[in-house]
């Protein structure tokens, strides 16, 4: 088979996928890879940090526990899950079990985090070394922040809000430069034909890497306290074309107030089925998205749908009522997973290298050399392999086996006509016919497989071996580098090992 060099490069527009939040619990990665068959950019996760307060770090809800409850914000913090770095070191702790879980599967961790506005810079500087190791970080403070809601509104002016951005931006700028911030803030508004709140947040708009703002098509905000009927007045639809043309405006308008072009992004984007129903929040994302892909001028870098799985009905599952363990899936998970898997949604993966004959498990002569060093830097620009292999008709068997030690110690993500597989350390065999069942062979073809390597323990780490949360700047934060021994071995058979009957 020949074997050649490949890069993994940004989509037309990238997807992330939020995991856990208010609304409901975080869902492992592989059982989110299993249901959708293709990873994302990244991971959105949810926490708040706000470690002067009384019962910190209980979560709101359970350590100021109201008789009845009021709304995830009428607490003295947030009630998302307490971000347990920081003063406390727990770095074993959440998120960080997760963001190590969401790495080492070939993602970017997205986090969340709302904040303190009275923390002081050392306070800042103990979380931006906490997440020194995690390569690209993708990270949004006091979210909606021209908003009234969140906890942190009610502490602090909208300057002081707008100032405090800018000091997490110069920390994380200072102290761990692969964390990219996010400022997500008013968006475009048409009567004033400016952004809500512009002139207080422009120093902050300048000073992030991403913006961003967060959109629904249609939201119940008065979700767990009642239920969205036609005579309350705790929810809204929207038209799906206005909130498109809105979100458009505001990125130009950015550019035009900060003379800068930067990444936009959507932070939180769907329908609620609370509103409209299941059959109209997956028509109107379907709607959403195949306009984005539409549009020629590419204005928007990514957006994260909200969320996995929702206790409500935002989410391409619902939880189940009698066990937070298991989802219900909702139509918009299949409408969502067919457009996951376009090609503008899609990283590219781009071949620079010819291709050379090579065995598996040999160490193969010419351009491509065993061991081969690979580097991940991050879901949209890391290196890999790319093994061609020819396919006579629909397999019976289709598997990758790690024979050697060294392979089955390795932790690789797996790439095939767009589906991606998984290989934890450890596993010896990775079955391929999932995506078989599904794509059935009619004629001989040759395919595709690609090979990345995310790390291991889902960590960045200095090449000289210090500690990553206490090491200065180098280029470790940003890629890590594996050296792949050998190709694993490929065994396709296309009749059963035995049959005791035939049926019609």
């Amino acid at each position: 088979m020949a074997v050649s060099k490949v890069l993994l490069q940004k989509a037309g527009c990238a997807l992330d996928l939020g995991d856990g939040s208010e609304r409901g619990l975080y869902v492992n990665q592989d059982y989110i890879l299993q249901k959708l068959r293709k990873i994302h950019r990244g991971i959105s996760l949810m926490y708040t940090y706000y470690p002067n307060d009384k019962g910190w770090p209980g979560r709101a809800s359970v350590v100021h526990k109201q008789d009845t409850p009021s709304g995830a914000w009428n607490y003295p913090y947030e009630d998302y899950f307490p971000y347990r770095g920081g003063r406390e070191g727990l770095r074993d702790d959440e998120p960080f079990k997760f963001m190590k879980e969401i790495r080492q599967r070939g993602m970017d961790v997205v986090l969340t985090l709302t904040m303190d506005p009275e923390l002081k810079r050392e306070d800042l500087i103990q979380v931006a070394k906490d997440l020194r190791p995690y390569g690209r970080v993708l990270l949004r403070v006091n979210h909606e922040c021209t908003g009234s809601w969140f906890c942190f509104n009610k502490r602090a002016s909208y300057q002081q809000l707008a100032d405090f951005f800018v000091l997490v931006c110069d920390v994380m700028h200072e102290y761990a430069p692969n964390v990219k911030m996010i400022l997500c803030a008013g968006m475009y508004q048409k009567e004033s034909g400016k952004l809500e709140m512009e002139d207080i947040f422009l120093e902050a708009h300048k000073a992030a890497d991403i913006w961003s703002g967060d959109q629904y098509l249609s939201l119940h905000w008065g979700w767990p306290v009642d239920v969205a009927t036609k005579e309350n007045a705790n929810y809204a639809c929207y038209d799906v074309d206005d909130v498109y043309d809105k979100a458009k405006a505001t990125y130009l308008r950015l550019k035009e107030i900060t003379g800068q072009d930067k990444p936009m992004v959507l932070s939180e984007l769907n329908g609620d089925g609370d509103v409209t129903g299941a059959y109209e929040q997956a028509n109107m994302m379907r709607h959403f998205m195949e306009r984005l892909e539409a549009d020629e001028d590419e204005w928007l870098s990514g957006f994260t749908l909200y969320q996995f799985r929702d206790d409500g009905r935002l989410g391409l599952e619902i939880t189940d009522p009698n066990n937070s363990d298991v989802g219900i899936e909702q139509p918009l998970l299949g409408v969502y997973k067919k457009q996951l898997h376009k090609p503008f949604f899609s990283q590219k993966i781009v071949n620079v290298s010819e291709g050379e004959t090579a065995k598996a498990g040999s160490g193969t002569s010419g351009s491509v050399k065993f061991p081969v060093k690979m580097r991940w830097g991050n879901s949209e620009d890391s290196e890999g392999l790319e093994m061609d292999f020819d396919v006579e008709k629909d397999p019976c068997f289709a598997e990758l086996y790690f024979d050697s030690p060294e392979l089955l110690a390795a932790n690789l993500m797996f790439e095939l006509n767009g589906w991606w597989f998984y290989k934890a350390p450890g596993t010896k065999c990775i079955d391929l016919m999932s995506y078989f069942f599904e794509n059935k062979i009619a004629a001989p073809q040759k395919m595709k497989l690609r090979i990345f390597a995310p790390p291991a323990d889902g960590l960045n780490h200095p090449f000289d071996g210090s500690d990553p949360f206490t090491a200065g700047d180098g280029d470790w934060m940003n890629n890590y580098y594996y050296e792949l021994p050998e190709l694993p071995r490929l065994r396709i058979e296309y009749e059963p090992v035995a049959l005791s009957k035939h049926y019609d």
